[in-house]
């Protein structure tokens, strides 16, 4: 089952595009380029195309790489042009060399992927995101075996509900409430996974009997109330990213760092205050977004807004400019509730912040 999950989780790396897409090469695209180690198809594309979402179709008719993902560090890459004018690119054959060195590598060990799949793989099997509501209907544990808080696995728990003898379970702690930055809208709670365990003993809540569940797993502290869901090791996940630019509409803000640091960048999850109720669907491209510092226009010239006296940043005559809005990354949606999504940061230009604008790149 483990593997079967490992494979699950590593095929997500082969995005699937629409051809109807039209390349647009760098004006500084460099004729070759080599692997680096850290590299990510991501980084590779973004070398060569203005849009590095688009990747696969620069490896869309070549010999050399039919699994983009066994491409490795040290290859050589090379943009060429097909017969319509189109670029692609094609890796260089090696050289070959006698030389009693040898370079043992297993089977797509080390290969290059479109993102780091270790930053989100956490968050790809369990849901994290409650509302009030299902929070209410979710049962909990009541207490354990030994009579107090343990942070170890290899303990007897108890639960208010009715379990399935066998089954395995998840332990969810409440964590932050999540709010709307632009609106105020209470958006859910993120949930802290905890800890795994296996139910022993079936309850009986008609007697006030709880069920036992031995846990197996504790990545923290498991306290009296920590939620309890089942691990549901069939829920499908999709195989396939196909990563697509999100449209002019579906505009938001990045609500919380799931690190919880107040600056973050490539390769961070983030969560933004749009979900499937806003059309957002996994594998969308968002550009992220700045607005300038406001700068007002007073009788003794422009000055920023945050050093413009009250009286000159009042009322519709304040002089106050309409800044523009400056790209400073992008981010990749990769799981999508109703009101919030999750997100992994592909590129920043410098450190982003809550209130970042997420929009159409």
């Amino acid at each position: 089952m483990l593997k079967k999950i490992i494979l699950t989780i590593i095929s997500l790396c082969l995005p699937l595009m629409s051809v109807a897409d039209e390349l647009a090469v760098n004006q500084d695209a460099p004729k070759t380029y080599i692997v680096k180690k850290g590299d990510t198809l991501w980084d590779i594309s973004g070398v060569f195309l203005k849009e590095p979402w688009l990747w696969p179709k620069l490896w869309r008719i070549n010999p050399e790489v039919n699994n983009p993902h066994l491409i490795f560090p040290g290859d050589v890459l090379r943009l060429v042009y097909d017969e319509n004018g189109e670029p692609m690119l094609v890796k260089e054959k090696p050289q070959l060399k006698w030389s009693p060195e040898s370079r043992k590598v297993g089977k797509d060990e080390g290969a290059v992927g479109t993102v780091p799949l270790s930053e989100i793989a956490p968050f790809l099997k369990y849901d994290s995101v409650f509302t009030e509501q299902q929070l209410e209907d979710l049962p909990y544990i009541i207490g354990s075996d030994e009579g107090y808080k343990r942070s170890i696995d290899g303990f007897n728990v108890y639960v208010n509900d009715d379990l399935v003898v066998g089954k395995s379970y998840a332990f969810y702690r409440k964590g932050d409430e999540l709010f709307d930055l632009e609106t105020g809208e209470s958006l859910g709670y993120y949930a802290v996974l905890v800890g795994t365990g296996k139910a022993l003993a079936t309850g009986n809540m008609a007697e006030k009997k709880p069920s036992t569940v031995y846990v197996d797993q504790a990545n923290r502290e498991i306290r009296q109330g920590t939620y309890v869901l089942p691990v549901n090791s069939v829920e499908p996940i999709d195989s396939y990213i196909e990563m697509k630019a999100a449209t002019e509409d579906q505009r938001g803000v990045i609500i919380k760092s799931i690190s919880d640091i107040r600056e973050f960048g490539r390769f961070d999850v983030v969560m933004i205050n749009r979900g499937s109720e806003a059309q957002i669907e996994v594998g969308q491209v968002m550009a992220v977004k700045r607005t300038s510092p406001a700068v007002v226009e007073t009788s003794g010239g422009p000055v920023y807004r945050e050093d413009a006296s009250a009286w000159e940043r009042m009322g519709e005559d304040s002089g106050e400019y309409v800044m523009p809005e400056e790209d400073v990354g992008n981010l990749m949606v990769f799981k999508v509730y109703p009101k919030v999504s999750m997100a992994i940061i592909v590129h920043s230009s410098k450190p982003l912040r809550l209130k970042d604008i997420v929009t159409a790149p």
